[in-house]
């Protein structure tokens, strides 16, 4: 049986680069799945309060929400064998807090 998955479209936009310019103006679109409800774990990181403010609270979340699926996708990858051990430890570490 297929494991079901909740499907996503991500837009990101450069909006000004680091010396002020706003052009070359490049955006960027993509399409995935990830088993977990994105949404309902960005409010849970906010809740928890860990970071200063909502705006990082929610980039942590998205960021790690797509680094752990790639992650979980390819947990043979050698690339992500060093965390194979730890990765764990972290993520109950987050979920007790």
């Amino acid at each position: 049986m297929e494991k079901r998955s909740n499907k996503y479209h991500l837009t990101l936009s450069l909006k000004q680069y680091a010396n002020g310019e706003t052009k070359p103006a490049k955006e960027l679109g993509i399409e995935f799945d990830n088993h977990d409800e994105i949404f309902e774990i960005i409010e849970k990181i906010k809740d928890k309060n860990i970071f200063d403010n909502e705006s990082e609270a929610t980039q942590f979340a998205l960021g790690l929400k797509l680094f752990s699926e790639i992650k979980l996708k390819h947990r043979k990858n050698p690339l992500f064998e060093e965390l194979n051990d730890v990765f764990p430890v972290f993520m109950k570490k987050l979920k007790s807090l």
